[in-house]
């Protein structure tokens, strides 16, 4: 089975940086896709980007493309999220995904984190 524990939330201001990360454990695939989404209070839990183990390729959803960054560490098992230029709309609880194939719906995942909250006050 995979555990994937994300870190790197909390309560900060509009404007400020944040690295979030996920360290994977247990039997993982290499072909494995590792993603973030975000709930809002409220809302529906949306994609956020999502990269390739293999390959390395990214993908991002149009809300966050030019703030936000994702980027693995093969030898760590770890993939994170740089977030800059946080926005109060950031607000969200993070999540870290895996699944066998590539895409941005969160029904291709079948391994979830915990989340990890990231509060942007205005």
């Amino acid at each position: 089975q995979v555990q994937l524990v994300e870190s790197g939330g909390g309560l900060v201001q509009a404007g400020d940086s944040l690295r979030l990360s996920c360290a994977a454990s247990g039997r993982t695939f290499s072909s494995y896709v590792m993603a973030w989404f975000r709930q809002a209070p409220g809302k529906d839990r949306d994609f956020v980007a999502a990269i390739s183990w293999s390959s390395g390729s990214t993908y991002y959803a149009a809300s966050v493309a030019g703030r936000f960054t994702i980027f693995r560490d093969n030898a760590e098992n770890t993939v994170h999220l740089q977030i800059n230029s946080l926005k109060p709309e950031d607000t969200a609880v993070y999540y870290c995904a895996a699944g066998p194939t590539y895409g941005a719906v969160r029904y291709l995942y079948n391994y979830w984190g915990q989340g990890t909250q990231v509060t942007v006050s205005s």
